[in-house]
């Protein structure tokens, strides 16, 4: 736990973070960091061979993270991150964000009412198969 509130401490006091730092704070690996770099995501600045992400690199991959874990598309992710860098009044964004979370929200319902369905299916055979078992052992 203190381990974690060093972390949660550091996030807040830095002005810039190491790849590590970023890596070990989200629970995510370099190369994760990398791939959101290449997506044009983060934009950290250079000091010789080394990365330097800034407060803004590391919310823009706290939503990009969290974006992932919601299941959204890249192009989504980059759609709504996209957006709050380009203006103060964050209205626009908030009514797009809500229009993604709405059609993701629908894609994950239709897809729990597959699984039940199917589910039901299974069932279905599962007892059909049952009831033939137990006739050939009448037999």
């Amino acid at each position: 736990m203190a381990a974690f509130d060093e972390d949660f401490r550091l996030s807040q006091t830095a002005a810039t973070f190491a790849i590590s730092d970023l890596a070990r704070e989200f629970g995510i690996t370099p190369r994760t960091i990398r791939f959101w770099e290449d997506q044009g995501i983060l934009s950290p600045e250079r000091e010789g061979g080394k990365r330097v992400f800034n407060r803004r690199d590391r919310a823009r991959l706290k939503m990009a993270l969290r974006g992932k874990r919601l299941g959204l598309s890249l192009a989504e992710i980059k759609d709504l991150i996209g957006m709050y860098s380009s203006t103060e009044d964050e209205t626009p964004q908030l009514i797009e964000c809500l229009r993604v979370m709405e059609k993701r929200r629908g894609a994950l319902e239709q897809q729990r009412e597959d699984i039940e369905a199917m589910l039901a299916e299974i069932a279905q055979f599962e007892g059909l198969c049952r009831k033939e078992l137990e006739r050939r052992d009448a037999v």
